[in-house]
């Protein structure tokens, strides 16, 4: 009797439902920090370093994360919240920036001493560089969108959403990335009396992956240009306004690359927090 008691006790219990993402936690303390101190890509970092025990318990935990066990999306994720969290610490373990280099502008993250290619951070396991975390491990995913989510912490750069990436919504958000550059004039520019179609430098710094991924998709019209010219053709095409797509379509225009803005994306001073 006790036995059935038990067995019936048990057919009772509701079977568990799908479990969150293993990085569930984590990645809802980085959506609070992305929501409270990122508006428009641009960020309050005085307020981000005067509360900052959020973004290091943050990037703290990154350290440990066996990355390599979960599903491909979630790994992206994880990877694209991973760079963007390490940049905003670079930052703000730098904050406010006092420039050196007159290369660049005064206040930009290229102002710290080997900001990307020499500061290593422990994440998942190993200890990397921002450069190796973008050179090393994101082509393996084979999505140059990628490459305009991560908020290098510079004007030009890809807008910094408000939001961390999450393996569920990651398609929807990489698209949104894509489109969203094309409506800044960071990204690309057309010229239509000088005849130019001037876009983002990162095309040229990734220009391997756009290539990969873009440049057979271009309509049969663009086969005289050059790979890069193709494949940034069909990468913005799609997206551009009726006008747009008239001037690209000619296809008499010279492509050029914009000179990449290093200006922080600070938003301190201009209101709000």
């Amino acid at each position: 009797m006790r036995l059935a008691t038990v067995v019936f006790t048990l057919l009772l219990v509701p079977a568990p439902g799908p479990q969150e993402p293993v990085d569930a936690s984590r990645r809802k303390a980085f959506d609070t920090i992305l929501d409270l101190n990122v508006r428009d890509g641009f960020v309050y970092y005085r307020a981000l370093k005067a509360e900052r025990g959020r973004l290091e318990g943050f990037v703290n935990a990154l350290a440990t994360v066996a990355v390599d066990k979960l599903p491909k999306d979630e790994q992206l994720a994880f990877w694209l919240n991973a760079y963007n969290a390490l940049v905003l610490r670079t930052v703000v373990d730098h904050y406010p920036i006092h420039g050196r280099f007159p290369e660049y502008p005064a206040r930009s993250i290229r102002q710290i001493p080997g900001a990307f290619e020499r500061l290593t951070h422990r994440v998942g396991g190993r200890s990397l560089t921002l450069d190796q975390i973008e050179q090393t491990i994101l082509p393996s995913f084979n999505d140059p969108r990628v490459y305009l989510a991560l908020g290098r912490g510079a004007v030009s750069s890809g807008r910094l959403r408000s939001e961390a990436f999450t393996a569920t919504e990651l398609e929807r958000q990489l698209t949104e990335v894509a489109n969203e550059c094309l409506t800044r004039p960071e990204c690309v520019q057309f010229d239509r009396e000088g005849g130019k179609m001037s876009v983002n430098a990162i095309f040229s710094w990734r220009e391997r992956e756009f290539t990969a991924a873009y440049a057979d998709k271009a309509p049969p019209a663009f086969a005289n240009r050059s790979p890069i010219e193709r494949a940034v053709v069909a990468f913005v095409q799609p997206r551009l306004l009726t006008t747009e797509k008239e001037f690209v379509t000619k296809n008499s225009f010279e492509m050029v690359y914009k000179k990449f803005d290093w200006s922080l994306n600070d938003l301190t001073g201009r209101g709000g927090r």
